[in-house]
């Protein structure tokens, strides 16, 4: 998501030419009433509220074509067009910022990310992010020539759990060739809205972004192959936790595949249904409940390993509570 600070927002938009994307939002029911900055910063998850607010204050973001406050409120019916400012290099910085080391060696850095760490900078996020501790606490990182982390992979702002990094070429061409072969095993933990019949199931439906609302990704035809695996690991009155397998990696995968079958993550707001918000709001859950809980790849030395993260506080409370109902 790109464009230079300045730019109009009338400026020309057409494929490759152009050095802005604009991004159509069309709110719900649920949004009547709201704030103009706390629902684009809602939909905008993975962008700070400040730099949303830069975006409001500059006329990029319009309401039905007009330029409004940040106070205004919205109406469901309405079009909240988006202007967001080009991608571009960023000189990034070593930050003092706590990690937790799963384990290291000279080839790879396997973590435990937290929820609510963004994992490379953006526009709205320069700083704070896993890629600025990693520098910190790695100095000796050095990816095709620069003093840059190896990012294979990648966690949602929202999702906690065990990611794997690269500290040199060596590392970083052996762990993208095992991503590309499917040979790493990736599970996850969910917690989603609603009852599941089924013992375990399969999804297999492609995933491409979502034309209506460029933020989102949909299963359609035309998309890229996604295969998820499931079974159910607990069942609760108005929830069910999920043991989630992946073959492939497709940008917000579980979340879209669950949210297709009618039982999103509680927690997330970007694939909501009504049933989930209202859940989400009785457990008192402020963050989408997906935990990534094991990941099993081969060390660039040719040794299979598997490497787990504990289930989070914020996670373990929810699951408590909801145990506590079930009669």
């Amino acid at each position: 998501m790109n464009n230079s600070s300045g730019t109009p927002l009338d400026a020309p938009v057409s494929g490759n030419d152009s050095d802005i994307e604009v991004v159509d939002l069309f709110p719900d029911r649920s949004h009547l009433g709201m704030r103009l900055d706390r629902y684009v910063a809602a939909e905008f998850g993975d962008l700070s509220r400040t730099y949303l607010q830069a975006l409001i204050d500059g006329g990029h973001v319009r309401v039905d074509g007009q330029v409004r406050r940040s106070s205004f409120k919205i109406t469901p019916g309405q079009r909240v067009t988006v202007v967001v400012p080009e991608a571009v290099e960023i000189d990034i910085q070593p930050e003092d910022i706590p990690i937790v080391v799963i384990y290291e060696d000279a080839d790879v850095i396997v973590v435990d990310k937290p929820a609510g760490l963004v994992v490379h900078p953006a526009p709205g996020h320069g700083s704070g992010t896993l890629v600025n501790a990693l520098l910190f606490h790695f100095p000796d990182i050095s990816v095709a020539g620069t003093s840059r982390p190896g990012l294979v992979h990648r966690l949602d702002k929202d999702t906690s759990g065990v990611m794997v990094v690269a500290r040199n070429d060596r590392a970083q061409n052996s762990l993208v060739a095992q991503w590309q072969d499917r040979t790493v095993d990736k599970r996850y933990g969910a917690l989603v809205v609603g009852g599941i019949e089924e013992q375990e199931a399969t999804i297999d439906a492609p995933i491409a972004r979502d034309p209506a609302n460029r933020l989102r990704m949909a299963a359609r035809r035309e998309g890229k192959e996604a295969v998820s695996h499931f079974v159910v690991g607990e069942r609760f009155p108005d929830a069910t936790w999920l043991n989630v397998s992946i073959e492939t990696g497709r940008t917000h995968q579980i979340r879209v595949h669950l949210a297709m079958i009618g039982h999103p993550v509680l927690g997330d707001r970007l694939y909501a249904n009504n049933q989930s918000r209202l859940v989400t709001a009785a457990h008192g859950i402020e963050r989408q409940m997906l935990h990534a809980a094991t990941l099993t790849f081969n060390l660039p030395g040719g040794e299979r390993r598997s490497f787990s993260a504990p289930m989070p506080d914020d996670l373990v409370a929810v699951l408590t509570r909801l145990r506590t109902t079930v009669t």
